[in-house]
């Protein structure tokens, strides 16, 4: 009913947790947050939030891309910040991995997230 997902392209799991599920009688993956780890370094990488999201969302989609999905699949994400102050300059960057109808999605300001991040994005995808 439920397959864990992996890709040695993306970073590996720094916890208890996969890369991601795919659900098998729902059609729907839902893939943890990624934060910009760079996964051929397996360190945090970029020095502001703009930068850290691109490799958040270049983590993510190949996350999605193990699964069998893609960005044009997501269908909700997550978006964690440490500082609402950089809400949009990780906006700007996030909307160029959508090219038309953005998936729903919330963001919230977080105390602090893995290693230091200043971004983490989840997502939900149909397959």
């Amino acid at each position: 009913m439920a397959e864990t997902v992996h890709t040695s392209k993306a970073p590996a799991a720094v916890g208890p947790y996969s890369q991601a599920v795919k659900v098998q009688c729902s059609s729907l993956v839902f893939c943890s947050g990624q934060v910009s780890i760079d996964p051929a370094k397996g360190e945090l990488v970029g020095a502001d939030a703009a930068e850290q999201c691109r490799q958040a969302m270049t983590n993510l989609g190949e996350v999605l891309i193990a699964a069998g999905a893609d960005y044009s699949k997501v269908v909700k994400t997550t978006i964690f910040l440490t500082d609402m102050g950089d809400f949009a300059a990780v906006n700007e960057v996030y909307a160029s991995f959508f090219e038309s109808d953005p998936p729903a999605r919330a963001t919230f300001a977080v105390a602090g997230l893995p290693l230091g991040a200043k971004v983490e994005i989840e997502a939900v995808a149909a397959l």
